[in-house]
Formats: structure tokens, C-alpha cells, sequence
């Protein structure tokens, strides 16, 4: 886990969301949509949502609950995260692309291309 990046997390207990300090200069409606997808997920299902880069640079999510909430929805979790990987796509696909190449540096050589 320690090639993992923190995108961004939201935990129903805190009511709190972070976004990771990376990320700051994302544009303010990609991290508001991030914020919405990411606060509507815990309010629904409860519990903490987690989104991450790996070490591939891809998208995934992690998602746990306090072992003491009875009323977390595990099923309405897995639910939830194929409904989002599903309408948020396009959205995914861009976030990874942008981290790939940022922090990656994935696809840049040492030479520029003029045009």
C-alpha cells in the first residue's frame, strides 16, 4: 500500500471530506463533483469511501465501516461502486490519465514536439 496515492476520501462518521493536498490544483468542478459522488456515497451506504491511485496509476476504491455500525449497507456498497464506475467513466478515465502523466510522468520523453 505504500505506492498508493490518496485522491480523496469521505467518511460518514467525521462527516468529513478530504481531498489529497496533491490535488489541489485539479479544477474546482472536477473536486466538486469528486466531492459530491464521493459525500452522496457515505450518506447512502454509510461508512468510509476511500478513492486511490496504484502504483499502475489506476482508479480504485476502498470502502470500510467501524465494526460496531449495524447499519452499514455492504450490499448497497458493491452496488453503489458498480453504479459509479459505470455513469462516472469518463470522469475515471480522465482523473487516471491526468495522474499518469503528472505524477507518473508517463508518455513524456526528454524531447518536446514542436507544432
Amino acid at each position: 500500500m505504500s505506492d498508493c496515492v490518496t485522491l480523496c476520501v469521505s467518511n460518514a462518521y467525521r462527516k468529513q471530506f478530504y481531498l489529497g493536498e496533491e490535488f489541489e490544483g485539479l479544477p474546482e468542478s472536477v473536486k466538486e463533483e469528486l466531492k459530491v459522488m464521493c459525500v452522496l456515497y457515505t450518506e447512502d451506504v454509510g461508512g468510509i469511501l476511500e478513492l486511490y491511485f496504484d502504483e499502475d496509476g489506476s482508479l480504485q476504491y476502498r470502502t470500510s465501516c467501524d465494526d460496531t455500525d449495524f447499519f452499514y449497507d455492504e450490499i448497497g456498497s458493491v452496488l453503489k461502486i458498480k453504479q459509479y464506475q459505470s455513469e462516472k467513466r469518463e470522469l475515471m478515465e480522465a482523473l487516471e490519465t491526468y495522474y499518469r502523466i503528472f505524477f507518473l510522468r508517463e508518455g513524456l520523453s526528454g524531447e518536446e514536439s514542436c507544432y
